[in-house]
């Protein structure tokens, strides 16, 4: 079986994935199994880091936002702890501010992508990290690495089903989404969210996908809202 990963060792890559959405978490793991890696889950900060340093990650794929200990938090742990202080991170993070993604740097995440972020770019961002030394490592995947050609994913296969799990296809912002957002209220004051813009993504043209953006009409921050779980969510 071939894989995404490629080297003379052939030594197995387990990669510890850290997100608290159960379903972002699974498609998370699905790409990597399908790429030929192990993977180790954890849902906090917490249980992420006693995951790390007992199971010896290849690399950490975390989520910034996380319950008990924060992804910003779980980075310096890593880094400060001798087991894992060479440990390639990548963080996901709703945050597109220059600040956040400074903070995120400084915690000591080698690479940081704005979710949501193409499977292709997750993949391509997972792949650079784990094949670049420790001492040149260090990127931020920015809006433009997210609008990157997708690359084709083998997956694992029985019998001859030999599929992609990513092909091509575009992905893109707009505020004329194919499927109308809704008229959405503040989870937190019942107040109205007002309709941003919305992001078309997915694994494929056939398994697309799209997450509205809104705020609050009373300031109580950003919400996100899945078209197909419906469910709304504060990003700040």
């Amino acid at each position: 079986m071939s894989t995404v990963f490629h080297d003379d060792t052939r030594k197995t890559r387990r990669i510890l994935v850290v997100e608290p959405d159960d379903e972002t978490r699974a498609l998370y793991s699905e790409l990597l199994h399908r790429a030929g890696c192990e993977v180790v889950e954890a849902s906090d900060g917490r249980e992420a880091l006693v995951k790390a340093l007992a199971q010896a990650p290849t690399l950490v794929m975390t989520e910034t936002r996380l319950p008990m200990l924060d992804g910003y938090a779980l980075c310096e742990v890593l880094r400060a702890d001798p087991m894992t202080r060479t440990v390639p991170i990548l963080a996901m993070t709703t945050e597109t501010r220059l600040a956040d993604v400074e903070r995120g740097r400084t915690a000591g995440a080698d690479a940081i992508l704005v979710k949501p972020a193409p499977l292709d770019a997750v993949l391509n961002a997972v792949r650079r990290l784990l094949a670049a030394p420790t001492a040149s490592r260090r990127t931020t995947a920015t809006a433009a690495e997210r609008d990157a050609q997708p690359t084709s994913i083998p997956t694992r296969s029985t019998g001859d089903r030999h599929t992609a799990l990513a092909r091509a296809h575009r992905r893109f912002e707009t505020t004329t989404p194919p499927i109308p957002p809704p008229d959405l209220l503040c989870p937190l004051c019942d107040g109205p969210l007002n309709y941003e813009r919305s992001y078309i993504g997915g694994v494929s043209a056939q398994h697309r996908e799209q997450w509205d953006y809104y705020t609050c009409a009373k300031a109580c921050g950003t919400f996100q809202y899945r078209q197909r779980t419906r469910r709304v969510r504060r990003l700040d």
